[in-house]
């Protein structure tokens, strides 16, 4: 915008503050005018030198006509050059070579003119020494006016951004963080102004990082967020633990810091620094150290085999269907009865791995004969079984269908797997079956105990595995996601009971237990994983609110709701009279439950599923109970039956 423009617009607006940032340049014939300004105040200042030092002028022009000469030439090689034709702001070399091509050949013709005035005349027109000096000091001031304009606007230019920057400090003074430091100041486009180093040491209180200070944690809790006047800290995730990680947030939170998350090092990017920092989430904080176990064991049973997965565009079921892909199988058939996530998996691994083959079937599996003729065509090495209906009120509504998938469908992969020799057969179970209150527990429970029985079955070769674990960070219908979007809405957070806890894992950590199940079980267990200690929802939900910058109970309210149909406060992993048993992995027990004969479960299973033939749900239920006598309904119309 001109600026000239501007002003006029801001004196008849009313409006009596300019911003710097609308000026966008300066017509051309103003920067003609103040360099001529320039010129005649030089040729002045070369006069006054002379006279100072006693030189007096001699020639036959008038002063007037003297600067006349001088400034005429000096604006004719200007238009040749057009040395006012740039934005002041932005000049160049180039910019300043066109001054000097100006100021010489200005001086060389007067000199070519004083020379003939000379020659013919016998008389010259303007010392040579005058013209030096001249030519000396124009040229000086026009190159300082642009210098000054440039460097004014890029000060002015750091100064706003610095002011739209977040003030944050490097927590840790190892080389990782310094090298994030580096490349946030390295990076002048990025919304992060470093402003120092945050210590577990005191005795760093002089010394400085990159020019920095070095603040100590006692500094940080004994200050308030405007005497330290931060926005924010940022963290290198991978470089801490989880109870490290913790334990500063919780400080980061009191103090209304905002918390940024920068990858390692080694993940960074200069490209997509800006896109990599992100602010923390709660499933940073709530993410362990993953398991590992060598992958060789794991290869091994996948390399070159044939692999099903059911339930393959679920939460697990498709985290279970990359993880399997990353072992090069021969074939990996994915099947699911719900059509559009099952076309986005599709869509995605033939993205991700286009060098693996893969099928994707639609069906239900509660239909054994459609079933069947997926065993017959492929020759499976292993059946992950993940599809299951699993949203506990949901299921609590329609028991039958919760039976029809969750106890017959897993009958008949089984029955299959068993019947067509398939070396490993590996169930997706839930805490939710320990002890059940609810009908989804009581259905996986009651899947559990099939599954079991069948280990020990008259020429069977299929080892039977079970994993069993809590509830899952971001997977479909979890309590983190609904937050979120909550928060976003701006509240409020439901929750239904001030005092319920869950157990939590991330999704990749839940399916390497099950790719580690199936490696090291020998058919028939449970395995059970170390989920670590419970979490309090209602705290996770305050934590969650304070992570996106907000205050719990004032700018984002908390309500609570009672409890849901089947729901309890407190799940567990093991059964009141289970055992468990060590496994080489620490982290990973075996759970010693109750088993059932296959002959007994087997009838119990057949009733089960003829009564869904019959609208009565209480009926249902009523079998599920005589399956799982430790079956006790809570806060549902099925208590009754107790």
């Amino acid at each position: 915008m001109n600026i000239i423009n501007v002003i006029k617009k801001k004196i008849y607006g009313g409006d009596n503050l300019i911003n710097l940032s609308d000026v966008r340049y300066l017509p051309r014939w103003v920067i003609l005018l103040i360099d001529i300004f320039i010129l005649c105040l030089s040729l002045a200042a070369a006069y006054y030198v002379f006279d100072r030092i006693g030189l007096t002028e001699v020639g036959s022009l008038q002063t007037y006509q003297k600067y006349l000469l001088v400034i005429s030439v000096n604006i004719a090689f200007m238009f040749l050059f057009r040395t006012y034709a740039g934005i002041i702001r932005h000049s160049t070399f180039i910019d300043l070579f066109k001054l000097f091509l100006a100021s010489a050949c200005t001086l060389l013709v007067l000199f070519i003119v004083n020379w003939i005035a000379y020659g013919v005349g016998h008389f010259g027109l303007i010392r040579l020494p005058v013209l030096v000096v001249y030519s000396t000091i124009s040229f000086m001031l026009l190159f300082l006016l642009r210098l000054f304009v440039k460097q004014f606007f890029y000060l002015v230019r750091e100064v706003r951004r610095s002011s739209l920057k977040k003030r944050i400090l490097v927590l840790g003074i190892d080389e990782q963080s310094v090298a994030i430091a580096r490349a946030v100041l390295d990076n002048p486009n990025l919304p992060y102004e470093v402003v120092g180093f945050l210590s577990q040491r005191s005795d760093t209180k002089r010394a400085k990082l990159l020019g920095k200070p070095i603040f100590s944690k006692q500094k940080i809790e004994s200050s308030t967020k405007d005497e330290l006047a931060l926005d924010g800290i940022i963290i290198v995730r991978e470089i801490m633990s989880r109870d490290e990680t913790n334990s500063w947030v919780n400080l980061f939170l009191e103090k209304d810091l905002q918390v940024f998350k920068a990858p390692s090092v080694s993940k960074l990017r200069e490209s997509d620094l800006k896109t990599s920092i992100k602010n923390l989430q709660i499933e940073d904080l709530l993410n362990r150290r993953p398991i590992k176990i060598k992958s060789d064991e794991i290869r091994s049973r996948h390399e070159g085999k044939i692999v099903l997965v059911t339930g393959g565009a679920g939460s697990i079921g498709s985290e279970i269907v990359r993880q399997v892909a990353q072992f090069h199988p021969a074939q990996i058939v994915v099947l699911d009865q719900a059509e559009t996530p099952l076309y986005e998996i599709e869509m995605e691994m033939k993205e991700k791995f286009p060098h693996i083959s893969f099928k994707f079937a639609m069906l239900d599996v509660a239909n054994y004969q459609r079933l069947e003729t997926l065993f017959q065509k492929y020759d499976f090495a292993m059946v992950y079984h993940a599809a299951a209906y699993k949203h506990v009120p949901l299921v609590e509504e329609n028991p039958h269908e919760a039976i029809l998938t969750n106890v017959l469908g897993s009958k008949n992969v089984a029955l299959l797997a068993s019947k067509y020799k398939v070396n490993r057969f590996v169930m997706i179970s839930t805490d939710k079956a320990v002890n059940p209150t609810n009908v989804m527990g009581a259905t996986k429970r009651t899947a559990e105990l099939f599954v079991q029985s069948l280990q020990n079955i008259d020429g069977n070769t299929t080892k039977f595995i079970t994993t069993r674990f809590g509830n899952v960070l971001g997977s479909n219908g979890s309590v983190i996601p609904l937050f979120k979007r909550q928060i976003e809405l701006g509240g409020p957070i439901t929750i239904t009971h001030p005092d319920i806890v869950r157990y939590f894992m991330t999704i990749p950590e839940a399916c390497e237990l099950v790719l580690h199940a199936g490696t090291m079980g020998n058919g028939g267990e449970v395995f059970v994983f170390d989920m670590g200690e419970p979490v309090k929802i209602l705290d996770l939900a305050k934590r969650m609110i304070k992570l996106s910058g907000y205050e719990p109970d004032g700018d984002i309210k908390i309500t609570f709701t009672g409890l849901r149909p089947g729901e309890k406060l407190y799940e567990e992993l093991l059964s009141d009279d289970a055992k468990t048993l060590p496994t080489h992995n620490e982290k990973i027990m075996i759970s010693k439950d109750p088993a059932m004969d296959f002959p007994d479960i087997n009838e119990l299973v057949i009733a089960l599923v003829r009564s869904t033939e019959q609208s009565d749900k209480a009926e249902v239920v009523k079998l599920l109970k005589k399956i799982v006598p430790e079956y006790k309904s809570n806060n549902s119309v099925y208590e009754m039956l107790d």
